[in-house]
């Protein structure tokens, strides 16, 4: 295989499914409204710039409103021993107060996989919990084949998988092969990324700090050390999430110039550079956000120039790799 700089982004696109746990929707309503409006404008700078982009969406964004929801629900749903973490409940608490633009977006989806050089991946059905305790790997496999149905709406087969919260092991991506999935994005290998599940402080402490100096080992991989094991999708490490605008303009400075001399220490070596984060953290300050995604592209282009760095989604990535 001929070694390249490659640049792969893959975005979790969830809007309140993704947090419904964490945050009252009460408290957000005005952040989702802002991450609905910014998806067009990421659209539409991917397709000027050319980026091919990765899109892990879930599900139960495809449907139209509840009733559509109710008929693509999976037989077999998690039974989580906390059972706060199942999106079903969802339906009990919001579905009488008209606040369905925070749960449904088929709209965006068909714009995302009519957008030129974008691929629809799936992020579960459910924002399903992999490592919880009390679901089963059947229930997950019931999951996927409701996310894989409500694709097909779109005409669009699902191949990439990022799952939520990073939460996964062996057993899971074996189903997820055996469901026709390709390619899943996995964690980087720092100590602080290894424990998502009870995720504790000292481990956020580090992972947060990691995304304004360097406290992990270098972020970028060569394709050639991506293995393909027979019977598991192709696992594509992430690299850096593009951590949210906060208000502190020196702290995103420090972001923004450590993902750029990341790109670059990438196409020097002909690796590949993986950033990942939720359209939804762009809500808080979307004009912002967009201006410092645009110096990203931008200085993309320039290593493109520089270092023939390429761009391409995770499905690319893994024919890429399979053809090597």
């Amino acid at each position: 295989m001929q070694t390249i700089p490659v640049f792969t982004i893959s975005l979790d696109f969830e809007l309140y499914w993704g947090v419904f746990d964490k945050v009252d929707l009460e408290s957000r309503y005005q952040y989702f409204r802002n991450t609905r409006n910014v998806i067009p404008k990421l659209l539409s700078l991917f397709e000027q710039e050319q980026v091919h982009v990765t899109w892990a969406t879930v599900g139960m964004l495809f449907a139209k409103d509840w009733s559509d929801w109710s008929s693509m629900v999976p037989e077999h749903q998690p039974t989580y021993l906390n059972p706060l973490l199942s999106a079903y409940n969802q339906i009990n608490l919001h579905a009488e107060k008209q606040l369905q633009d925070n749960f449904f977006a088929p709209e965006l989806v068909k714009l995302i996989a009519q957008t030129p050089h974008q691929e629809l991946a799936t992020h579960t059905f459910s924002h399903y919990y992999c490592k919880e305790q009390g679901q089963t790997v059947e229930q997950f496999r019931s999951d996927l084949r409701a996310a894989k149905q409500v694709a097909e709406q779109v005409g669009v087969p699902m191949r990439s998988l990022v799952f939520p919260r990073n939460q996964y092991n062996q057993d899971y991506l074996k189903v997820c092969f055996d469901e026709g999935i390709t390619s899943v994005r996995s964690n980087p290998q720092d100590w602080f990324w290894k424990d998502t599940v009870e995720d504790k402080l000292l481990n956020k402490v580090f992972r947060t700090g990691d995304g304004y100096f360097p406290l992990g080992k270098r972020t970028s991989f060569n394709l050639t050390s991506l293995s393909k094991t027979e019977g598991l999708p192709l696992s594509i490490p992430a690299s850096r999430f593009l951590r949210p605008v906060g208000s502190k303009a020196i702290l995103n400075n420090l972001r923004l110039k450590r993902i750029l001399s990341e790109m670059t220490e990438a196409a020097k070596r002909k690796e590949c550079y993986h950033l990942w984060w939720h359209p939804h953290n762009f809500g808080n300050y979307p004009e912002q956000s967009m201006a410092d995604l645009r110096v990203i592209i931008n200085h993309y282009n320039k290593l493109q120039e520089q270092y023939g760095m390429v761009s391409m989604t995770m499905q690319e990535i893994q024919e890429y790799v399979k053809e090597g």
